[in-house]
């Protein structure tokens, strides 16, 4: 029995809730991607003056192959805001998540044709409150672990975009590198899995001072790891605060992120 005809048989089983489609513990096989770090992760395209403006771009229209994984680790049809009950307490608007699926999908090298997203970025977090033993190091692992039970799929990347807090002092910045090396080491080493590949964004903007941007910028771009892979977000417009990516930022970076992933793991196939 394929896989798009096993998800197709959950649908004529699954409940509604409001507008989105719940699947619960669905164990289709996906190709599982976590999408962590702060709040260009998490998605704050179209929000202004905290309110999201509910503008979807065709990039990141939903369809029944892409599932996203609940705060309440069930899955469901992945839709904007794909934050919304994970960055709890903050208005979420449109992340890279959904445009980076879209393009895998339509890429058509899926290995199952089933793209699995489970959201575990936070606004406002510094790399030290990811390291090993904290809540949000644990929880992503949890979540990890939780999306791949009943032989749910295979994580295929972690997509990473944070830093932004870390250029607010300098000693943050200046220690950037040794932690982000200590935290993708750790990671690999608790998924169990050595060579996932790490896709990490070079900021675009920072919290600090230029000069400090600029450290953690060099700190990103200089982490030499075989399974690590680098997109700048350098340029890419920012919202009227400075520091958040607009939403046609978001939809760039979710593409950047998808041929990153696709031309640098060759064995995606």
């Amino acid at each position: 029995m394929s896989n798009m005809f096993k998800l197709m048989t959950w649908f004529s089983m699954l409940c509604v809730t409001g507008s989105t489609l719940v699947l619960g513990r669905n164990n289709t096989a996906k190709d599982i991607f976590i999408l962590a770090g702060q709040s260009n992760m998490a998605g704050r395209g179209g929000v202004n003056h905290g309110k999201w403006d509910g503008n979807i771009p065709p990039e990141c229209k939903p369809k029944r192959s892409i599932l996203r994984f609940t705060a309440n680790l069930d899955w469901e049809v992945a839709r904007e805001p794909l934050h919304v009950d994970i960055d709890i307490g903050k208005v979420c608007g449109v992340g890279p998540g959904m445009a980076f699926a879209n393009e895998i999908i339509r890429s058509h090298r899926s290995r199952t044709g089933i793209i699995g997203l489970v959201p575990c970025a936070v606004g406002g977090t510094s790399i030290n409150k990811w390291g090993k033993g904290s809540r949000l190091y644990d929880q992503l692992v949890k979540r990890a672990n939780e999306a791949l039970k009943d032989g749910g799929g295979t994580i295929r990347a972690i997509l990473w975009f944070q830093g932004e807090s870390d250029t607010v002092n300098k000693d943050d910045a200046e220690t950037y590198k040794g932690k982000m090396v200590m935290l993708i080491e750790d990671l690999c080493l608790d998924l169990n899995l050595p060579s996932l590949p790490f896709i990490q964004v070079v900021l675009a903007s920072g919290e600090g001072t230029i000069t400090n941007i600029e450290m953690v910028r060099k700190a990103q771009m200089g982490i030499k790891m075989k399974n690590v892979k680098c997109v700048d977000a350098k340029g890419l417009p920012l919202n009227a605060d400075n520091l958040h990516l607009t939403t046609m930022s978001e939809v760039k970076l979710g593409l950047k992120l998808a041929y990153a992933f696709l031309l640098s793991f060759s064995h995606f196939h």
